[in-house]
């Protein structure tokens, strides 16, 4: 039978903001890859190598970046909608070019999903949709899924209160679906696939099933998820093909055309980006990421933060727990503290201190 996938790609990044204001947040950089990358890389580990990404936010972006997707292994097409249709209305939009078994993912997870063993649980039960479930701490941010005692689908129960919790499994963004369930979504229309589609499938008692295995997973839509995704990736807690660009050293990934100062002191682990240049004394990590072009003058101290391109840091600056957008300009003697978010080229003066709100 054959098997493709579907990305839905098509949102906007407000949570991710200033960092999404000029990069659409499929393709936001993850210890210096483009996110999407790491979700090809998981389909094409599976043997799914036929992926369509479904867009709408600065598809031209996207599509400069991502290219055919042969850089990933994988064959990527594009639909783009001229209007956001929502979840459901986005798996729609690309069912010309889907012909058998069908993988949608939503385009902020990043997840290590056995998509194989998803994919039997599938077949051997004869469903027509499976949904892969994860817990959580606090199920009242999210869309609960409750199931019946063999693994059916019993209810959903959209970001609930604390009263009406019932189970701690979520949507996690993750399902398969039989090509025909698709022409069910009404065609070039809004439509979501947690508040619409699912309920109606389980209205016309169409074989659905819940999968909930033990697997790393994380929405990475927000400023602090997206921070905890590189200090997790950093920390091998999610098993990805993907490795950091760069020279693997002992104490993380090192580009060959950087420059470090003999007195730079690397704290692992720490991703290191092409033609970055540390001066005297500067301390690196642990948790730290630079991008291509990235100055950090004499004494610097960054710890637990991420800096995209071309950022200048001035001597004496510390960061602890930041996301630097491109371009930024840090003083000299600033102090950054955790929860810093810098949108593309902000610039703060010598002795500016920075300590958000958590």
């Amino acid at each position: 039978m054959s098997l493709q996938a579907v990305i839905l790609a098509g949102g906007m990044g407000t949570r991710l903001r200033p960092l999404t204001l000029h990069r659409p947040k499929p393709v936001v950089p993850l210890v210096n890859v483009p996110f999407l990358h790491h979700q090809l890389a998981l389909l094409g580990a599976h043997g799914i190598t036929d992926v369509i990404l479904s867009v709408s936010h600065m598809p031209d972006v996207i599509r400069g970046v991502m290219g055919d997707g042969r850089a990933a292994g994988v064959r990527l097409r594009y639909v783009v909608e001229s209007e956001p249709l929502g979840t459901a209305g986005g798996v729609r939009n690309a069912a010309d070019l889907v012909d058998g078994r069908v993988v949608v993912l939503n385009g902020d997870v990043l997840t290590d999903v056995d998509l194989g063993a998803m994919l039997a649980a599938h077949e051997a039960q004869h469903a027509k949709a499976t949904i892969f479930l994860t817990p959580v701490e606090n199920p009242t941010a999210y869309g609960l899924v409750e199931l019946e005692a063999d693994g059916r689908v019993h209810r959903f129960l959209e970001k609930p209160g604390w009263d009406e919790v019932t189970t701690n499994t979520i949507n996690a963004g993750i399902y398969v679906l039989e090509r025909e369930l698709l022409e069910l979504i009404p065609k070039g229309q809004p439509s979501s696939i947690e508040r619409e589609f699912f309920p109606m499938l389980l209205e016309r008692r169409i074989p659905f099933i819940g999968h909930a295995p033990r697997a790393y997973w994380l929405d990475i839509g927000t400023a602090v998820k997206y921070h905890q995704a590189h200090q997790d990736l950093l920390d091998r807690l999610v098993q990805t093909p993907v490795s950091p660009p760069g020279r693997r050293v002992q104490e993380g990934w090192v580009d060959p055309s950087a420059d470090l100062h003999s007195t730079v002191r690397l704290r692992a682990p720490v991703v290191i980006g092409p033609d970055c240049r540390l001066e005297q004394d500067v301390v690196l990590g642990p948790g730290v990421v630079l991008g291509s072009g990235c100055r950090l003058g004499r004494g610097v101290q960054l710890e637990a933060s991420v800096l995209w391109e071309d950022v200048t840091l001035g001597p004496g600056a510390r960061l602890h727990g930041c996301l630097l957008g491109r371009g930024c300009r840090i003083g000299a003697h600033a102090d950054l503290g955790a929860g810093t978010v810098l949108g593309d080229g902000s610039a703060l003066s010598d002795y500016s201190r920075l300590t958000p709100a958590q």
